[in-house]
Order: structure tokens, then sequence, then C-alpha cells
């Protein structure tokens, strides 16, 4: 009986740090003018157990993020047999840097890939992508640009002036779609530091759309996506315009 009152603690502390996270969310976006809805919340299960995440999804999680391709396909394989009843299909996003010779592992576990970061990764996707649909008549993979603003160079990304040529050709990639733009910024205690970050790729996303929003490279988005903001600054990210945030800390505390 202690094991279970000690799981069911878990599955609330769970539920409402998640639940603190979604009004934190909302109030930032209402601090912008912006409406809560344009926000989507991916949470972050880098080294969280399957239990855990099961507990995550019960509370209504649906999108979730990793940074490991091997850690997706054994955390799926897991997932997968079990039941989640009345819980929406889950959105698998990898957010964390993606080798070539994962691409095709890749493109049959995520439904988003948030890490793109080269010509050759494109390409490398795209023939990926071209077996996929041909396997089972999945839509387009869906990707994001990630840009190294800060210019750190532990992050990964292309620079800011590379990111038009690189959007060009995904755009004209025939299974590949992109979204939107990604970045990371500087780890600091004072989330006003990342300010500056996700500005500059609110600002790139910008010019970028009025670059090709109204070309023939450009149908299917009215805005494009801004994924950026982790635990420790998503509000500010969020004010600056973000529309997804990648949230793992402050809804399963650090890993154990």
């Amino acid at each position: 009986m202690a094991i279970r009152a000690e799981e069911s603690d878990e599955d609330d502390v769970i539920g409402e740090r998640l639940e603190r996270v979604r009004e934190r969310i909302a109030a930032a976006a209402r601090s912008a003018g912006r409406d809560p809805a344009e926000v989507r919340l991916i949470c972050v299960t880098k080294g969280v157990p399957v239990e855990r995440i099961r507990e995550a999804v019960a509370a209504g999680v649906s999108e979730i993020g990793e940074n490991r391709v091997q850690e997706a396909r054994e955390k799926q394989a897991l997932l997968g047999t079990v039941p989640f009843g009345d819980s929406p299909s889950l959105r698998w996003h990898l957010i964390g840097r993606l080798q070539r010779n994962k691409a095709k592992m890749a493109v049959q576990l995520f439904d988003l890939i948030h890490s793109v970061d080269s010509l050759e990764l494109v390409e490398e996707l795209e023939k990926a992508a071209v077996l996929r649909q041909a396997q089972d008549e999945r839509k387009e993979l869906e990707v994001l640009i990630q840009v190294n603003v800060s210019g750190e160079a532990t992050k990964g990304g292309c620079r800011p002036e590379e990111a038009a040529a690189l959007a060009e050709v995904a755009m004209k990639s025939k299974h590949l779609q992109w979204s939107g733009l990604m970045t990371m910024a500087p780890y600091s205690d004072n989330p006003e530091d990342s300010r500056p970050v996700f500005r500059r790729l609110r600002e790139l996303r910008d010019r970028l759309q009025a670059r090709f929003f109204n070309s023939s490279l450009l149908t299917l988005h009215s805005s494009l996506h801004l994924s950026m903001g982790m635990s420790g600054d998503f509000e500010t990210a969020v004010q600056e315009g973000a529309t997804m945030v990648r949230v793992g800390t402050a809804i399963f505390g650090e890993p154990r």
C-alpha cells in the first residue's frame, strides 16, 4: 500500500507542476497581448522513466520532446504496449542534435524535427522521408531550422545569415514541410538574459516570412513557428513570440 501511495503522490506532483506551467504560459502570453492557445507545450522527457511519462500523458500531455533518437525508440516501444484510454495520440518531437547517420531512424520515429541545421541534413532527411511516405503514406515530415543566434560554439544550429538558403532548400524538398525556426539561449540564472536571443529569432522569422510567404514556396502556414524557451526562460520566450516551448525540469524535476 505504501508503494501505491507514493505513486499516487507522484502522479499528483506531475499534474500540479503541469498545471502551474500551463498557467505561467497563459499569463506570459496575456502579458504580451497574445492568445495562450497560440503556444504549444512540448514536454521534454530526456532521462525521464516511462512510468513518469505515462503520468504526464494521463495529466493531458500530448506532445513529447526527446533529445536522442535511440532513447525515443526505446520509450516508444514501451509506451506503445500500454493503452492510454481517452488520451490523445502522442506527437513526438526531436529537439536534440541529429547526426546524418541517424536520419533514417529519426524520420520513422518523430512527427517534427526541431534541429535541422545544414544542407546535408536536409538532403538526408528528404531521402529518408521518401521511404517513409512510400511505406505508410504519411504526410511530409515537418521540420524546423535550428539557428545559433547567440553564436556560442557549444550550441548547434546554422548561422542566422544561412537560415534563408537552408529554408529555401527545405521548402523545395518534396517530402519535407518547413514550419519555422528553433534556437537555444545561453544558460543563465536570469531569464531576461535570454530575451535578446529570442527577439532576434523572432525578427529573423518575420523577415523570412515576409520573403517567402507570398511565394509558391510557402503556402501551408499563415505564421512560421518559433520553438524557443525551456524551463528557466519559457515565460520570456512566450513574451517574445514563441509558439512552442520545450519544458522538462519544471514538470519532472531534476533528472534522477
